[in-house]
């Protein structure tokens, strides 16, 4: 029944929207369940979607059937006739059917009692992401840092570690590789190896984003793309662009005389006579006619356009997805130094650490809702003992007390520009010098070399020092001044402040 099917899409309808608010007003901790509730959100909305076209097709393209089907419920003098007779189906249908599971609609998309994500509507958080990935906090680019070593014709400046390729993976010209387009960057493994890489951003970001509309994004970049290959403005592509004929076409002003071959205009007739027996000029009319003549290599030239241009697509796709998720390329910068300085042993402890926190947060606390658990891990001896309130290390524990001391962190270091903040240890204030809150306090102060103050926390200090910095400049641009010697048209030599001021009085 159409009026059935209408009626069960609005229900629906508003059941998943009763969903989405119940999950949006919840803000998990764990990083796992907080993605899951994303997609869920995300999957519900698609879910929306689709019952709304179902609807809207009832009602725009079925919309007689559905005028009949409600006039067959009124028609006639007993009202109620067609009423049981479609309840007599609905019992006949469960009386052949009588094991047929029923639905609960109400449940349906309720969230789970014990506090963990829902499963089936996540779309398999777990398998989603790979170890590496830690579910969407970092890349894993490794196979494709394989790839990008391998690839053949291009000569390394240096060994490109891991680390290294993760600042450079969407750069693709000098100074981190050297290769001639024409050569390696038109060959199928380089096409493949780009493709590969634009790919796995882009999956990336749909994992980790689901609430997004990347589609138009993605559509943007196309665009943006697209216009800066017309203009012949695409990094690294530019000649090949105007080569191949996109770019701007100048075609002169309209008011001198025009030279196809040369694609240059001239005001002077003369001046385009002469030039039409130079040696330029019958140079580029020969290329001229011979490229029309060939008309033969004009298919392969036009696949050649075609590769290049899907290339460069790539290499720019690249680029800006990079770009658009600068936050996790720099947290797995990070996240690879401090692996690398972990033991095979420390590093497994953090893996276990990791699924042990992944369930905890998943299954919520075993002994009752109340935290009856956790007072019974205090009484068993489990409180955490840190007396010296040391910091915290990556497993949870307090860091011994020699590396305490060894690195500093019980000393204080305070810092006038940057609001008198105090860091802890030697370490942590020499790195502040370069962080976003130091450089802001110099800019607030008028400072822009910010590079020349570092050791410098008093505000009067870096004021005095900046003062002197201007007067040092102005002082060198008057001794400069000194030093520019000019010549007038009879050959004396004279400072140029004097052959300035004897020019202006009209004298030379």
């Amino acid at each position: 029944m159409l009026i059935e099917d209408l009626r069960s899409a609005h229900e629906d309808i508003e059941r998943l929207e009763a969903a989405i608010a119940e999950r949006i007003t919840d803000e998990p901790k764990h990083i796992r369940n907080r993605l899951a509730r994303d997609h869920e959100i995300a999957n519900f909305a698609d879910k929306i979607t689709n019952q709304s076209e179902r609807a809207l097709h009832i009602y725009n393209n079925e919309r007689d059937d559905w005028t009949r089907e409600v006039q067959s419920l009124t028609a006639g003098d007993d009202p109620f006739e067609e009423f049981y007779k479609q309840l007599a189906g609905i019992k006949d249908f469960h009386r052949r059917n009588a094991n047929e599971p029923v639905e609960n609609l109400e449940r349906a998309y309720k969230k789970p009692e014990n506090g963990g994500p829902a499963g089936g509507f996540a779309g398999g958080i777990t398998s989603m992401f790979t170890g590496e990935e830690a579910f969407g906090r970092f890349f894993d680019l490794t196979m494709l840092h394989e790839e990008f070593l391998n690839l053949p014709g291009i000569k390394l400046e240096r060994k490109v570690t891991y680390l290294h390729y993760i600042d450079i993976f969407d750069k693709f010209g000098p100074p981190e590789l050297t290769l001639k387009k024409d050569e390696h960057k038109m060959t199928d493994a380089y096409f493949s190896y780009v493709g590969s890489l634009a790919d796995y951003l882009e999956s990336f970001m749909r994992r980790s984003k689901p609430l997004e509309n990347l589609d138009v994004i993605f559509r943007g970049f196309l665009e943006e793309f697209e216009r800066a290959w017309e203009k012949g403005e695409v990094s690294g592509w530019e000649s090949i662009a105007k080569s191949n004929g996109s770019g701007p076409k100048t075609q002169g002003t309209g008011t001198g005389i025009w030279c196809a071959d040369c694609e240059k205009e001239f005001k002077n007739d003369n001046v385009y006579r002469a030039h039409l027996t130079g040696k330029k000029h019958i140079k580029a009319a020969a290329e001229r006619e011979a490229s029309a003549a060939d008309s033969t290599a004009a298919a392969p030239t036009s696949l050649k356009c075609l590769r290049e241009r899907a290339v460069a697509e790539r290499e720019h796709r690249v680029t800006r997805l990079a770009a658009s998720m600068q936050t996790v390329r720099e947290d797995t910068r990070v996240n690879v130094e401090r692996k690398s300085g972990m033991t095979d042993k420390e590093r497994t402890a953090e893996i276990e650490a990791l699924y042990a926190e992944d369930t905890t947060m998943t299954n919520g606390p075993s002994n009752g809702a109340n935290g009856e658990g956790d007072d019974d891990d205090e009484e068993d001896g489990e409180k955490l003992y840190n007396p010296l309130k040391l910091p915290l290390s990556w497993d949870g524990k307090p860091i011994p007390f020699w590396l305490y001391k060894l690195h500093g962190l019980g000393v204080e270091f305070s810092c006038e520009i940057c609001g008198n903040y105090v860091y802890m240890g030697r370490r942590a204030f020499d790195k502040h010098f370069s962080e976003q809150r130091h450089v802001y306090g110099l800019k607030c102060l008028g400072i822009t070399q910010t590079g020349l103050f570092r050791e410098i926390t008093g505000i009067g200090e870096a004021e005095r020092l900046w003062e002197k910095i201007q007067r040092d400049r102005e002082t060198k641009e008057k001794a400069d001044e000194g030093v520019i010697e000019m010549e007038d048209s009879y050959g004396a030599v004279m400072p140029w402040k004097v052959w300035d001021d004897l020019n202006k009085q009209g004298l030379l």
